[in-house]
């Protein structure tokens, strides 16, 4: 039971974190030198030609939120949310 009561837990503060976090910025320095938009029709396919519209943090390898989630983690930018609608140039499509 103390097992199930501490797996409650933790699942409790992991849920609490990623409430707690914070959107990563259009304008935060590490988000700008990656052409991270909140939006993925709004990047500049000119500065990013290999952009794909259908490409977006939601379906992206390294985010770790689940895909119907307005937001979620993302390894990128430690500590921080990113709109699972949003993309930036480290886009790497799920594999499967």
């Amino acid at each position: 039971m103390l097992q199930v009561a501490a797996g409650g837990t933790a699942l409790m503060a992991a849920s609490a974190a990623r409430s707690q976090a914070a959107m990563v910025g259009e304008k935060d320095p590490q988000a700008v030198s990656l052409g991270y938009v909140a939006d993925t029709t709004k990047v500049d396919d000119k500065k990013f030609p290999k952009h794909a519209a259908a490409q977006m943090c939601g379906n992206c390898q390294v985010y770790a939120g689940k895909p119907a989630d307005p937001a979620g983690p993302c390894a990128i930018f430690p500590g921080k949310l990113v709109s699972s609608k949003g993309w930036c140039s480290a886009y790497v499509k799920k594999a499967g």
